[in-house]
């Protein structure tokens, strides 16, 4: 098993699949920044043979999970055949806005996915269109996630709070999913890349949206690297993602893989390393694992722990995935 300078190990591989996206939210794409942007070529995207490739080499430096993501993973082509090219050993899950989910959900739980995360900001129309800056609604992702669910995916929904938007959401989506084995998750606004218009005074806290619910109890962890703070709440489960009120930055084991290629150690990375050259010059997995290995064992990064010190640019979130 590789393990970094701070002692972290390897076992998660998010895979961003494009860095396309067919919504434009103002915290990850605002359209102001991306209705112009050159996406990648074709060319320029590790194709599901080298992904597979990069995949297997990683296993043995104790890869465990693997987590499909964008941009919008569902925009590309074949995803399910990808899946199953896929070590089936490995707890394989995937990120989506949920808009395609519906007409999916059974294939990709035929082709070998576990769970699905669903991102889903509010579940009035008003507000779900305004963060999310699309003519869609809810009621399409809701559909995908009940569609999910009939299909045996484990899923769980992500909302992002952010002050002056959608606070009563905390509330709205808690209600929404009592009853269900659907777990619902907070994440407090982070400062991700360089055009969302971050300000600290917008982050509603993990402690700030507990005091808007009630009767909550703490659950400890399940696995050393979980990102949520875990609490009960009669039969629910509801999670707080606090990167920036509660960095969790000293075990942190997820590397991202963008969709040319580049491994990034940090969602905050400024830049990558990339992987593409070696694998199209014909690497083997013993020299792709030495690769990375050699990544791994040099980082240091805690960017939310250092927060406002020495910042350089950062990447978007949109291309490596979240």
């Amino acid at each position: 098993m590789v393990r970094d300078l701070r002692n972290r190990p390897l076992r998660d591989l998010r895979i961003s699949l494009t860095d396309r996206c067919n919504m434009r939210c103002r915290y990850c794409m605002p359209r102001e920044h991306f209705e112009n942007h050159d996406f990648l070529d074709k060319q320029e995207i590790l194709s599901y043979e080298e992904l597979t490739l990069v995949v297997e080499s990683l296993v043995p430096l104790g890869l465990a999970k693997v987590r499909l993501t964008g941009g919008e993973p569902l925009l590309r082509r074949d995803v399910c055949d990808f899946i199953k090219m896929l070590p089936q050993e490995l707890d394989i899950a995937m990120t989506t806005n949920g808009l395609l989910l519906e007409k999916y959900a059974h294939d990709l739980a035929l082709s070998g996915l576990n769970r699905v995360t669903v991102s889903l900001d509010a579940i009035d129309i008003e507000t779900f269109q305004a963060m999310g800056d699309t003519k869609d609604t809810p009621e399409t992702v809701l559909r995908g996630i009940e569609t999910a669910r009939k299909a045996g995916l484990s899923v769980k929904v992500n909302c992002v709070v952010r002050a002056g938007y959608n606070e009563h959401s905390v509330e709205k989506i808690t209600e929404r999913f009592i009853g269900t084995d659907v777990v619902v998750r907070f994440i407090e606004f982070m400062d991700v890349g360089e055009t969302n218009s971050w300000q600290d005074q917008e982050v509603i806290t993990g402690q700030m949206m507990r005091s808007m619910l009630d009767n909550l109890v703490k659950i400890e962890p399940t696995y050393v690297g979980e990102v949520a703070n875990r609490y009960q709440r009669g039969k629910q489960e509801i999670g707080f993602i606090e990167s920036v009120s509660k960095p969790f930055c000293g075990d942190c084991n997820r590397a991202r893989l963008s969709a040319d290629g580049s491994l990034y150690t940090c969602l905050f990375a400024s830049k990558g390393n990339d992987l593409k050259g070696i694998i199209r010059m014909d690497a083997t997995k013993k020299q792709i694992a030495n690769a990375v290995r050699t990544i791994w064992s040099s980082r240091d990064d805690a960017y939310s722990e250092n927060r406002g010190s020495g910042e350089t640019e950062k990447v978007e979130m949109s291309f490596i995935g979240g």
